[in-house]
């Protein structure tokens, strides 16, 4: 299953660059809370998406207002990590964006069975390397357009920084920062030496206008250049290459990949605590949230709530 997939990565990598007028996007920007409008007069679907997740705030739908308060009363005694019986901001942000990075952990747990071939909870560099590599290593020649030594290697090294502790063996959330190293601050760097590695075909440790166009765009000389080209041209100058030298080094290599987008987790939070904080404390308790249910959760009032949908964490 895995190898097949590896495949299909490096085919649509070539696929990728056959096209000329495709642009291809490295920038890794946070995803929307929601796809809703944020705007408590018109609803509080947006609060809901944020706080529960997308897929999970439709469970709260049909519930009816005594359902919807139960559970609610029991997520937030999840988000008081403390538990000094309030909520603040800060396990409120934390919290919401647990729940935004759901998706990505649920891919977690669906590879995990694969990777993790003795079932001992850990996957080790060996473990991985052997269902990800171990077909090719065995025929090098099965596939003579890719170089998997250097695939495997550059896998190894990031599997190596993703494992804090060195012991080369990866817990669930050291593997969740290595299939997914954008959204851990401790692995940013190795995204920025991947990124440069892959344009920077002189190797001079820089990305040049010709490299950073040339990453993005394949030119056919039957084509007439698309506008988004010469819009790029300007974006490198302007915007990328922020010190004038007409190359982007590290720094400016990683402020275009890995922007430092607003801090949506963060304004939601104190949003929810602002139409919350009945006593003006900065914190809330679990009455002063189950009072604002509606805001939290939602539910229609219906007879039938209760038999709706169920997990088991409820």
């Amino acid at each position: 299953m895995l190898r097949p997939l590896l495949m299909c990565l490096a085919l649509c990598a070539v696929y990728a660059t056959s096209k000329p007028t495709e642009k291809k996007v490295r920038i890794h920007h946070e995803e929307p809370l929601s796809s809703r409008e944020h705007d408590d007069v018109k609803g509080f679907e947006y609060d809901h998406e944020a706080f529960l997740g997308r897929e999970e705030a439709k469970t709260f739908d049909d519930l009816t207002p005594q359902e919807s308060k139960r559970r609610l009363g029991m997520i937030v005694d999840k988000i008081d990590a403390d538990k000094d019986s309030f909520v603040t901001e800060e396990e409120l942000k934390v919290w919401i964006k647990k729940a935004q990075k759901r998706y990505m952990h649920d891919n977690v747990d669906r590879q995990w069975k694969d990777f993790d071939t003795n079932s001992d909870g850990t996957i080790t560099w060996e473990e991985y390397k052997n269902v990800t590599y171990g077909t090719y290593l065995d025929d090098p020649a099965a596939d003579e357009g890719y170089n998997y030594q250097h695939m495997m290697a550059r896998d190894e090294r990031r599997f190596k920084i993703a494992d804090k502790n060195g012991d080369l063996m990866a817990d669930k959330e050291e593997f969740t920062a290595f299939l997914h190293p954008e959204d851990y601050d401790h692995m940013k760097e190795i995204v920025v030496q991947e990124t440069l590695e892959d344009i920077d075909k002189n190797g001079d440790g820089f990305i040049d206008l010709k490299e950073y166009i040339g990453d993005m765009y394949t030119h056919d000389e039957e084509m007439e250049e698309p506008d988004w080209v010469a819009s790029e041209r300007e974006q490198f100058a302007e915007f990328r290459d922020k010190n004038k030298d007409g190359k982007m080094d590290r720094e400016e290599t990683m402020d275009w990949i890995l922007p430092s987008d607003y801090d949506h987790a963060e304004a939601e939070a104190k949003h929810l605590v602002y139409e919350s904080d009945l006593d003006k404390d900065g914190r809330l308790s679990k009455e002063e949230v189950l009072n604002k249910y509606d805001l939290f959760v939602g539910s229609q009032a219906t007879d039938f709530g209760e038999a709706l949908v169920r997990h088991d964490e409820f």
